[in-house]
């Protein structure tokens, strides 16, 4: 019982601070392609000031491809880097920075984020930055 009651607190907190996730890209072979995650809340970002996030590419357990990530942003306000590969023996995770600078219009942003395999389907993932007044 106490075992049921600790998984279920544990998908309970998961998907309570959550994460996007993109459809599967890489091969259509089973357990090898990649998802990307990203923040499932939006992400706030006060004018003239700096945050930062993670974006992490979910291996299957046969995917051992690099991982080519580009960030499409919305003209007003900027994210370094702008495009990353993660190879197959690094760390899954990347910090993405964002920027808005001090004269950013207050208001939401979308940003979508691709990942292009070395072979296969690519797959994208959006998620939204707000811009706040200080």
């Amino acid at each position: 019982m106490k075992t049921v009651v600790a998984i279920v607190m544990t998908l309970v907190l998961a998907s309570l601070i959550g994460c996007t996730t993109s459809d599967r890209g890489g091969s259509r072979v089973e357990d090898q392609g990649f998802k990307i995650s990203v923040p499932m809340f939006d992400t706030s970002v006060k004018q003239g000031e700096l945050e930062t996030i993670t974006v992490t590419v979910e291996r299957d357990p046969q995917f051992k491809q690099d991982v080519r990530l580009q960030f499409d942003v919305t003209q007003g306000i900027s994210l370094e880097p702008s495009s990353y590969t993660i190879r197959a023996s690094d760390k899954p995770d990347l910090q993405v920075r964002i920027r808005a600078p001090k004269d950013a219009a207050l208001g939401e942003y979308p940003i979508k984020v691709r990942g292009t395999p070395e072979t296969g389907d690519s797959t994208s993932v959006g998620f939204t930055v707000k811009v706040v007044a200080p």
